[in-house]
């Protein structure tokens, strides 16, 4: 294209023998070589796409964790999505890591619905519920930022059981000034009761790094086929909750598994062992 283009703008003098009028035509055709040549040259310079990338590294936990799923806590303002069904997607990944053993939202619903009750209300309903269930942990979570066109996924999650590190934690409160963005509000002076993990994270698949770790956990589900491939999961709206969920289980589980062994190196070290 750039070539016949070039070779139109070059013939032009010819059908003008003077030559001030021949010297300005060859003076615009150098101006269009160039600036042709700069568009080429730009075209072939932008970023390029996002390539394969490997599978999702195998979470190895040292021990066999019992999970309960709690259903969704809706933070974002909108009522765009069903919190039991995001719920089941949370369950759904979380099951798909390797040692980790879910107990289903719906048992955790009977139980609520024993006690009168929809939803985990605090950090000791919390506990609560996990020992009725005889799990070693449960998962409460909330969506705090839920965009289905971008799209664009906030979550931030706790995990609650028998077992709690000393140590306080960061806090997590991701959009403080607006609405509390934990999984359920902490009342004033409550604070013995913290979580083995949190995790809090918006996901915006405009962002080439998120975009990345999607293509990574389509890979690690042989899930590229089709004619869009790995995208399919950046415009299905379920796909995307599937990648947001799996991502924070997964950092939640590394978390509580980092938090036990430093725990038992401590104990070890106060009895001298």
């Amino acid at each position: 294209m750039i070539a016949a283009e070039s070779q139109i703008a070059v013939r032009q003098p010819r059908c003008h023998p003077r030559r001030g009028r021949t010297s300005a035509c060859r003076g615009v055709c150098k101006c269009l070589l160039i600036t042709l040549a700069m568009s080429w040259a730009g075209c072939s310079a932008t970023r390029p796409p996002v390539t394969e990338e490997a599978a999702e590294p195998v979470l190895c936990l040292p021990e066999e964790v019992r999970v309960a799923v709690a259903p969704a806590l809706n933070h974002s303002g909108g009522a765009e999505f069903d919190p039991a069904k995001v719920g089941d997607l949370m369950a759904s990944e979380l099951s798909g890591l390797e040692g980790v053993k879910v107990v289903g939202v719906s048992r955790v619903l009977a139980v609520l619905a024993e006690q009168g009750d929809v939803r985990i209300r605090s950090p000791e309903h919390a506990l609560d519920v996990s020992e009725r269930l005889g799990v070693d942990a449960i998962l409460v979570f909330a969506v705090t930022e839920y965009d289905a066109y971008t799209p664009v996924v906030g979550l931030a999650a706790q995990l609650y059981g028998p077992w709690r590190p000393a140590e306080q934690q960061g806090e997590l409160d991701p959009v403080a000034a607006s609405r509390a963005a934990r999984p359920f509000p902490v009342p004033q002076g409550f604070g013995g009761i913290r979580p083995q993990a949190q995790v809090q994270r918006t996901f915006n698949a405009a962002h080439e790094a998120v975009q990345r770790e999607v293509q990574r956990y389509a890979h690690s589900r042989s899930a590229t086929t089709g004619p869009l491939g790995w995208k399919r999961h950046l415009v299905s709206q379920e796909g995307y909750l599937r990648y947001c969920c799996f991502s924070v289980a997964r950092e939640l589980l590394l978390q509580r598994m980092e938090n036990k062994s430093a725990a038992a190196v401590a104990a070890a070290g106060e009895t001298g062992q």
